[in-house]
């Protein structure tokens, strides 16, 4: 009975409702398939169409009204300082050309105004340069959380003010850096060749002096580690020649009366000689 006629065809009714059911499941998928493909197209197409028309509008705007683009190049070119600053620890110079070299002392805050004027007394140079150095050194020593006078400090005994100083050592600039050691933070200010630049060297110089400190954990010791005397008795009286010189710093500062002594020979005409030896170097590399 099971052979019958009837049943076969029961059966073959049975599975053409099953493949049409089947079909029409699959039918359906790729037309949800379709529509879902198209639609997240248009969205995409719309998207990028309605990004193109912004900034076509921006660039319209931005050419119709200049003073918007000086804007928002001011604040990318910020931005970009910012970062460089977050990576490295030194804040680069956006436009070396247009930075004030010289600056009136008239134009000083009063303390900085006196600083200047007795700092060019007692070196010997012209007053205007260095009150730009002196400006640079308060405002970057407000930054990187060091006395300003200290690194004015550093400055007199290391060169004296001569940017252009050099050691038989290497060191070079304001501050005496040993720029074959520190190559790495000339890299955004053009190149080794920036040591010679007085507010590079003096960035770059402050940047260096505040990791000696950090990794000393003074500042008797930071100087210690910045002349490379770390392993002898005395730094041949570096430390107290600087802490010296920045105590008078203070007191001009402050308005008090400070004698001039006169320059010695050694820092009119040379930077004091420090002891970079090679475990120094070593240090500072893998700093």
């Amino acid at each position: 009975m099971l052979n019958s006629p009837e049943f076969d065809s029961a059966t073959s009714v049975n599975e053409g409702e099953a493949m049409t059911a089947s079909q029409k499941f699959t039918q359906g998928l790729r037309k949800f398939a379709t529509n879902m493909t198209f639609g997240v197209f248009q969205i995409t197409h719309n998207s990028f169409a309605l990004l193109g028309l912004a900034v076509m509008f921006v660039i319209i705007a931005l050419t119709a009204r200049p003073e918007l683009r000086e804007v928002g190049e001011v604040k990318l070119f910020s931005w970009l300082q910012t970062r460089q600053v977050a990576v490295n620890g030194i804040e680069t110079e956006i436009d070396s050309i247009d930075r004030n070299t010289a600056n009136s002392p008239q134009d000083l805050p009063k303390q900085q105004a006196a600083v200047a004027s007795w700092l060019s007394k007692k070196y010997r140079i012209a007053p205007e340069p260095l009150s730009s150095l002196v400006a640079e050194a308060y405002d970057i020593g407000i930054r990187a959380k060091l006395e300003p006078t200290l690194i004015l400090a550093v400055i007199a005994v290391e060169s004296g003010f001569n940017p252009f100083a050099q050691s038989s050592m290497g060191a070079q600039g304001l501050m005496q850096v040993v720029t074959q050691v520190h190559s790495d933070k000339y890299d955004s200010f053009g190149g080794k060749l920036a040591a010679f630049d007085p507010l590079v060297n003096l960035r770059v110089g402050v940047k260096v002096l505040q990791d000696c400190i950090k990794r000393a954990g003074s500042m008797e010791g930071g100087l210690r580690y910045y002349v490379g005397a770390t392993n002898i008795e005395n730094s041949g009286g570096y430390t107290e020649k600087v802490m010296a010189e920045q105590m008078r710093l203070q007191m001009v500062a402050q308005g008090r009366k400070v004698p001039l002594a006169a320059p010695s020979s050694q820092a009119m005409q040379s930077p004091v000689e420090p002891h970079h030896n090679e475990e120094k170097v070593a240090l500072l590399v893998n700093s």
